[in-house]
């Protein structure tokens, strides 16, 4: 049995049906059992160098009980029905240990059974598949392509690529086999300033997603085209000026909006967080609860959901970790808070009817948690406005691209982004690149003074793959898609001013 693949079906059967009658016979009301195999690659280059391959897998067995009204968790990375079992007495003598520390008793929110569930996300070719040599040649040949270019003198290149098979099943039922692939490529090119003084970066844009080996072929985003912009723009980077600091009107192209959507609408609408049982990784959130149904949280376009069936979505699911179907529900509806986040312990305690499928544990080894749906803005209905039109209603503003760095409140409030590509609107159209931009603003202050969004032709998928929450941290994968948004009189700083460079 020791060298059994854990993830053998009958191997699976033996596993779940020993911890979950070891559960019920020592008076756990509800169990629930996750056996895991969950394989990570990290490669990266420099200067088209191979630099760093890292490969890890993990498989365990968690199971997570309540017993007398208190949770109870423990995990092993032995997987054999005896050790499975072996998890029943633990986790029932953990819940024992938390229900000494008094507190409410525990109400998980009810869900049906579901039966049998098998699911994959969709891909073609699994990056486990894919040679390390193949991959390197690929990143290497990205790598080369940019340095042969007049300007660029340093490049990184990199790839992460995760596989999560996961087995999970339950007292009421419910037994599903699922299967996560996603990968995350990047490069970035550097020019060095003259005589060596200062530098600037370039990166590509490209997202995240939920798929396979396939997207570095092109399949889901235009690697020949970006690859072909970055030296120009690099170029163009390293000779513009400086922003003037004031008030702008910005057009936000949906690789730079995504994350200004994460910290400041998908942080705050977890309700875990809004309740103040969780503080961990920037606080709990102004949207607190006695704000439900009247928070104006921005202006009357804003339509935000909580998503995990999105295709390619990277918290996308077809069974949540405490056996919830992946729904999508909405958080803001014209512009006013409407719903939270859930998972079925938060649910249960606030008597909120069904969980929304949010709970999720980043390992074998860790309890699940509330975590974050893929949270996205919606577009405008109809074809809507392009972001060129978006521009065109710009007067004196800015268009930004790309992600970067951010600083958020411990109330998710007030807010810092930049982003990679700056370029100054006058007149209603693009004239040339600026540096050193941070946008700031309040939550409701940006989103009341979003003016339009762009059609569903500037509609984007992008997120991160390490979200991170909980203590112990856990980190876990999620999306954000939105449209182009135009946003008026956003204050901007200058960046290096600020810094006293």
């Amino acid at each position: 049995m020791a060298d059994r693949d854990p993830l053998d079906p009958a191997a699976l059967v033996s596993m779940c049906d020993a911890a979950l009658s070891r559960a019920a016979g020592l008076g756990a009301t509800n169990a629930e059992v996750r056996i895991e195999r969950i394989h990570s690659q990290m490669i990266a280059l420099r200067d088209g160098t191979l630099e760093t391959a890292a490969d890890d897998t993990e498989v365990g067995v968690g199971l997570r009980v309540i017993h007398n009204g208190s949770i109870g968790f423990a995990a092993t990375v032995a997987a054999s029905p005896d050790a499975a079992a072996g998890l029943a007495e633990l986790a029932v003598d953990a819940a024992r240990t938390a229900a000494s520390a008094g507190g409410q008793p525990i109400e998980l929110a009810d869900e049906p059974a579901h039966g049998y569930v098998e699911w994959t996300s969709p891909y073609r070719t699994d990056p486990a598949e894919v040679s390390l040599s193949d991959k390197v040649a690929l990143l290497g040949s990205w790598s080369r392509r940019l340095l042969d270019t007049p300007g660029v003198d340093h490049t990184n290149a990199s790839v992460l690529s995760v596989t999560e098979d996961k087995h999970f099943a339950d007292l009421a039922g419910t037994v599903a086999s699922q299967r996560r692939v996603r990968i995350h490529p990047q490069i970035e090119a550097l020019a060095l300033g003259p005589d060596g003084h200062g530098f600037e970066t370039m990166r590509t844009v490209a997202p995240p997603v939920g798929r396979g080996w396939e997207y570095l072929e092109g399949d889901g985003w235009d690697w020949e085209a970006e690859l072909a912009s970055l030296p120009e723009l690099l170029a163009e980077k390293m000779g513009a000026p400086s922003v003037e600091p004031g008030s702008y009107d910005l057009v936000i192209d949906p690789t730079n909006l995504w994350l200004t959507i994460h910290e400041s609408i998908g942080h705050a609408t977890e309700l875990d967080r809004a309740m103040g049982f969780e503080a961990a990784y920037a606080g709990t959130s102004f949207a607190t609860f006695d704000k439900l149904g009247h928070l104006q949280y921005g202006s009357p376009i804003m339509q935000v959901t909580g998503d995990r069936t999105t295709e390619h979505g990277l918290a996308t699911v077809a069974i949540d970790d405490e056996g919830t179907q992946a729904q999508s529900f909405d958080l803001i509806r014209d512009g006013v808070l409407t719903g939270y986040q859930l998972d079925r312990t938060i649910a249960g305690a606030m008597a909120l009817g069904r969980s929304n499928g949010c709970a999720f544990a980043d390992s074998p080894l860790h309890i699940p948690i509330q975590r974050m749906a893929n949270v996205s803005l919606q577009p405008a209905p109809g074809e809507g406005p392009t972001t060129e039109d978006l521009i065109g209603g710009v007067a004196h503003g800015l268009f930004i691209v790309g992600d970067k760095s951010w600083s958020i409140d411990m109330q998710r409030y007030n807010f810092q982004f930049t982003g990679q590509r700056f370029f100054r609107i006058e007149g209603g159209k693009l004239a040339g690149q600026v540096r050193d931009v941070a946008y700031q603003a309040t939550t409701t202050d940006f989103w009341g003074a979003m003016e339009a969004v762009g059609g569903r032709s500037t509609y984007l998928l992008a997120g991160a793959f390490n979200c991170g929450k909980g203590q112990p941290g856990q980190v876990a994968p999620v999306s954000h898609g939105c449209p182009s948004a135009l946003v008026r009189g956003v204050s901007v700083l200058n960046a290096r001013a600020e810094a006293g460079r």
